[in-house]
Order: structure tokens, then C-alpha cells, then sequence
């Protein structure tokens, strides 16, 4: 039985700023606590807005529900989602119950690293690098992409959706030339463009053999989304801005997208994003899990379809300081592996 629920904030400057209006990222370590002694411990994270939002609804609606109940994940999570349901089915809601989720899942993993507890169906997976860049210069891009390439990234993805679409296209260019052209090449528009920009843009791309394109349209747009995947030759792939797994089944339904990028802290946790996976493989779409590498690479050997994991430079939670060693996962050559920790692997400063 749940005894406490306990929060711990803390805001970590990011070694590479996402841009002036993002300097760091919000962390609130989650624990629960159980009446047999047991303590699990998960987290909820937000880049940029709404931390001390998730940190109110944790200390007061969320702990007062779950207080008394059963640590099962998935009943649990289907309950307090109901019982949230008024304050909004998605967004600090997920946000504040992955919290939860994490840490009985960090239990249910009874002494298993969490990819032998989900079932482990791949001993490693590739690892794209990743940067908040649009802001860089085209001199600090080619940087971040020969770093990647001197890595051994098998892939790797850049902003795009300057008002400027040569630019844009300069500046696929000069990656793609750094990174030559065996290693996959994807871009990410952050729902920058509408539709008509981004079948010009992709049509401008396209030359430079791109792996996929990323949010080009507004989240919620799933419409435009399946009519720009019907018009143009490159997949498509979003999710990290949907919420429910209802957001992801109208993605589906729709045929908006090739590949789904559920963020495991938006969801809700693990529960949910299993749920998301497992729906996506019936549509024969690959889940590719967004961000927080320390446990998306671990869920990642556990996926029904192989995928990629994304590692954005400087950020993962070991860069930032704030695990301590054994880090959950190495990354070596451009491939992820558990090291073995017990539950989610993070050893918390």
C-alpha cells in the first residue's frame, strides 16, 4: 500500500542552452513510498514552463488519491487519469502522474534492470544525435554534426524552419557534407511551418536523402498532417507533443505518420507509453521514444518494432550532472546498452 508521496525540484542550467528562452530544464524527483519499507523513485520533467504547476498538483491532488491505494502501475494509472480527467486529460496532468508511474514501475522492476523487467528483445540500439541548434551558427552546426560524426552516430537530426528556406537548405547542406552519406539525416520544423511552407520545404530537402521530417505542422493539425504525408516522399514522424494514447490513435487512424514519438514524461510514464507502442505496431508504425535516454533507450530494447534513441547533445541527465555512477545506460559507437541497474537504473545526486 502507498504511504507518502514525496517531491524534490530542481532546476539544472543546460550546458547547451536551447536558446535564450531555455537555459535549463526543470526536474522534480518523485518518490513513493510503501508500508512494507519499499521506496520507488521516478520523476517528471519539463524543459521550459509549468514545473512548479506539476510540483502543486503532485503535493496535493495527486498524493491525496493515491495515498492508501494498491502500487499496481496500470490500475493506478487509469484511475488517478480519471480522477484527474477534470483538471485535463493531458499535458501538467501526464506530466504530474508520470511522476508516479516512474517510480511503481522502478519498484515492479523487483531488483531487474527495467529493460529485462519490460523483456528485453535487442541487446542494443542505434543512437541518432540530436541538437536544439536552430539558433547555432552555421559554423557551430558543422561543429555539432563532426562531433556526431567523430562519435560513430549512425544518424543524426537538426532544427529547421528558419523564415529563410535557402538557409535552411544551406544548412542541410553543409551537415549532410559533414556527416557524408551513410549516416541518416533527419530534420525537425518544431511546428514551424503550415502546410504549403512545408511541402516547399520538404520539396527543397529532399535532394539530401532525408531520413524523416519532424513536426512540421502544428500538433494538432491531423488533417494537414495526413494530407502533406500523402504529397510528399518522406516520412513523417511526430507524437512528442501528443499526451494520450487517444491523441496517437487519431495520428494512426488518420495515416499522419510513419513514425510515433511518444515522450514518456508527457504521456503519463512507462504505462501509457507501452500502450501507445503496442497500438502503433497494429498500424505496423514504429515508436520511436522522444528524449530522456537514460530510460527511453532502456524501453527501447523492449519495443515490439526496432527503433532509434534520441541523445541531444549535452542534455541527458548524466551530462547534466545530476545521476551519479553507474550511469543506467552507455553509449558507445553510436550504440546504447543497459548497464544493469536495478528499476530505472538513475542514481539520484
Amino acid at each position: 500500500m502507498i504511504t507518502d508521496v514525496l517531491v524534490s525540484p530542481r532546476t539544472v542550467p543546460l550546458r547547451r542552452p536551447w536558446g535564450a528562452d531555455v537555459p535549463s530544464n526543470h526536474l522534480l524527483k518523485v518518490e513513493v513510498r510503501l508500508a512494507d519499507g519499499r521506496t520507488g523513485t521516478g520523476f517528471s520533467w519539463t524543459p521550459q514552463i509549468g514545473a512548479r504547476a506539476v510540483q502543486a498538483l503532485l503535493e496535493d491532488e495527486v498524493r491525496a488519491f493515491v495515498v492508501g491505494r494498491e502500487p499496481n502501475p496500470g490500475v493506478l494509472w487509469d484511475l488517478l487519469w480519471r480522477h484527474l480527467r477534470e483538471a485535463g486529460g493531458g499535458g501538467l496532468t501526464t506530466i504530474a502522474m508520470a511522476g508516479v508511474d516512474l517510480a511503481l514501475w522502478d519498484l515492479r522492476c523487483a531488483g531487474a534492470s527495467l529493460a529485462d523487467a519490460l523483456g528485453r528483445r535487442r541487446a542494443s540500439v542505434p543512437v541518432y544525435g540530436s541538437g536544439v541548434n536552430i539558433h547555432y551558427s552555421l559554423d557551430e552546426l558543422v561543429a555539432q554534426a563532426g562531433r556526431w560524426k567523430a562519435a560513430g552516430y549512425p544518424a543524426v537530426k537538426v532544427k529547421v524552419g528558419l523564415p529563410s528556406l535557402a538557409e535552411d537548405v544551406r544548412r542541410v547542406a553543409a551537415v549532410r557534407e559533414v556527416v557524408g552519406p551513410d549516416v541518416l539525416l533527419m530534420v525537425d520544423a518544431n511546428q514551424r511551418w503550415d502546410l504549403p511552407s512545408a511541402r516547399r520545404a520538404i520539396a527543397a530537402l529532399v535532394e539530401f536523402g532525408l531520413y524523416w521530417v519532424e513536426e512540421p505542422l502544428p500538433a494538432d493539425d491531423i488533417g494537414a498532417q495526413a494530407r502533406l504525408r500523402e504529397s510528399v516522399p518522406v516520412p513523417i514522424a511526430v507524437g512528442e507533443s501528443a499526451y494520450t494514447v487517444y491523441d496517437f490513435r487519431d495520428l494512426l487512424v488518420a495515416g499522419a505518420c510513419d513514425i510515433v514519438q511518444p515522450n514518456v514524461v508527457r504521456v503519463g510514464g512507462l504505462t501509457p507509453l507501452l500502450r501507445i507502442a503496442e497500438l502503433a505496431r497494429t498500424f505496423d508504425v514504429p515508436t520511436f521514444p522522444h528524449l530522456l535516454p537514460e530510460v527511453s533507450g532502456q524501453v527501447a530494447m523492449a519495443l515490439p518494432l526496432p527503433c532509434m534513441v534520441e541523445e541531444v547533445e549535452d542534455a541527458s541527465f548524466a551530462a547534466l550532472g545530476v545521476l551519479a555512477e553507474p550511469y543506467p545506460v552507455k553509449i558507445v559507437d553510436g550504440e546504447l546498452s543497459t548497464a544493469g541497474n536495478p528499476g530505472l537504473g538513475l542514481i539520484w545526486r
